[in-house]
């Protein structure tokens, strides 16, 4: 692979005192500084994510016949990624309360709140009883506490992605700033893996009795993990400078929607596709592939499993590669190739083939992280330091609105029309409109942190402002 353009330019040059500088004008980040921050942004997402996950895997499997046994299967299981999309309408409120504080005190006392406001409400789901012990009030509590869920991941996202941009090497943001983004995967990895081996050494009396709570409790001791690890980690040094001559927005969020409204929009169309086919194929496939097409559901739970994990180098690599080539061209890619391949994707899955299946699934993860890859750093490039946080977590959580509803329009289409097709050219649209939204964006590659977004790009300047 050829150098980077900047890479001789911007080298971190460590002096003779062991301090670290960026383009040898001004100090820069220990590569130890990033490599930690990473790491920490990596395994607090990880357990976010995996508790978020689990409930997913849980309303795809257990949560219709345990908190709406008298509704029909089919209704049930609509009824259940009702809940699930619940979480995704708290996403929004969740992204903007935590920015607001993450633009004005910090990006790390956010991180601490998320985790420990997920924690609380996932265990909560654990020791929750169903609609046989206290009826209605069971998917009451359900809703509530997913939407806290979604609440408290809501503003994970935005904190942990720019913990991680802000502390990178100006020529490596979209390399560590996918360390966060592989977060995803790796908690549905684990939360997917958690209920394959519970499928796999309990009855399905034993499953639904009691065996589907254990990845929700078990989540305590991961969430103190996280909070061990995240409360070592310091504040990002770019916040940190740009509140030592800017003083803090007032109001971050609304300034960030009135100063920013079409790089907000844009970013959140340019995500739509990959949100949304993200639950299609890791919570509604689940529920279909295993009633309507006939697929064995320990071999869709190790499927998922298997394609979560592949995804992991993939968004680590296509993060490294748009520090080369651009995060827009990335983008144009990812979704133009979904488009394209979105109708095949669905044919394969429809044959009942398992190894058809995960050629299908490949290709699709492939499309997601070319966008899910570089995502991070090119979401963070496009706001001003101040109004960072807002404006990322908006653009971010308004598009998880449209992607946390997939699974239950999935639902509802083949519902309605009794046909896969009808799944798969929902998916097309979105992938084309995310495609029209990545082409009216800006390349921001030679764009520093510092930068102001409205300024004229040089492609020779501004990587060594942070």
């Amino acid at each position: 692979m050829s150098q980077h353009p900047d890479d001789e330019e911007h080298a971190m040059v460590t002096d003779a005192s062991g301090s670290d500088t960026v383009g040898g004008d001004r100090p820069g980040p220990s590569l130890r500084v990033p490599r930690k921050v990473a790491l920490a942004s990596l395994v607090g997402t990880t357990i976010e994510w995996f508790d978020f996950f689990i409930y997913g895997t849980a309303a795809a499997l257990v949560f219709g016949k345990l908190f709406f046994p008298s509704a029909s299967p089919t209704a049930g299981t609509i009824a259940a990624f009702g809940t699930f999309a619940a979480g995704f309408l708290a996403r929004p409120f969740g992204g903007a309360v935590f920015a607001h504080f993450g633009d004005r005190v910090g990006r790390k006392p956010m991180l601490v709140w998320s985790l420990l406001l997920m924690g609380a409400c996932t265990v909560a789901i654990g020791l929750l009883p169903s609609y046989g012990a206290i009826g209605v009030a069971a998917p009451i509590l359900l809703v509530v506490l997913r939407i806290g869920q979604g609440f408290g991941v809501g503003g994970e996202w935005g904190g942990a992605a720019l913990m991680a941009v802000e502390n990178a090497p100006p020529n490596r943001r979209g390399f560590y700033g996918s360390w966060p983004q592989v977060g995803v995967p790796l908690g549905l990895v684990c939360g997917t893996g958690a209920f394959l081996v519970l499928d796999l050494t309990l009855t399905e009396a034993q499953f639904l009795s009691w065996g589907w709570r254990v990845p929700f409790l078990a989540s305590a001791a991961l969430i103190a993990v996280g909070m061990w690890i995240r409360l070592t980690v310091a504040e990002s040094p770019v916040f940190r400078e740009s509140m030592e001559t800017k003083s803090a927005a007032r109001m971050p969020v609304v300034e960030a929607f009135r100063t920013y409204p079409k790089e907000i929009l844009l970013a959140a169309g340019s995500f739509l596709a990959t949100n949304a086919t993200f639950y299609v194929g890791s919570v509604w496939l689940v529920s279909y592939a295993t009633t309507t097409l006939g697929y064995d559901r320990t071999e869709i739970l190790a499927a998922n499993t298997a394609l979560s994990a592949s995804d992991i180098p993939m968004i680590l690599l296509l993060g490294l590669l748009s520090d080369y080539v651009g995060r827009r061209r990335m983008f144009l890619a990812g979704m133009g190739l979904l488009a394209v391949f979105g109708i095949p994707y669905f044919l394969l899955v429809g044959t009942g083939n398992l190894a058809l299946f995960i050629l299908g699934g490949l290709v699709v993860q492939a499309c997601r992280s070319a966008v899910y890859g570089p995502q991070s750093a090119y979401f963070a490039e496009q706001f001003p330091t101040r109004l960072r946080y807002s404006g990322a977590s908006l653009a971010y959580q308004l598009a998880s609105i449209l992607g946390g509803i997939a699974p239950t329009i999935c639902a509802v289409l083949v519902a309605w029309t009794g046909s896969l097709m009808s799944v798969a050219i929902y998916v097309v649209g979105m992938a084309l409109i995310s495609l029209a939204c990545s082409y009216a964006m800006t390349e921001t590659l030679s764009r520093g942190l510092l930068d102001d977004p409205r300024a004229p790009q040089d492609a020779t300047a501004g990587r060594s402002a942070g």
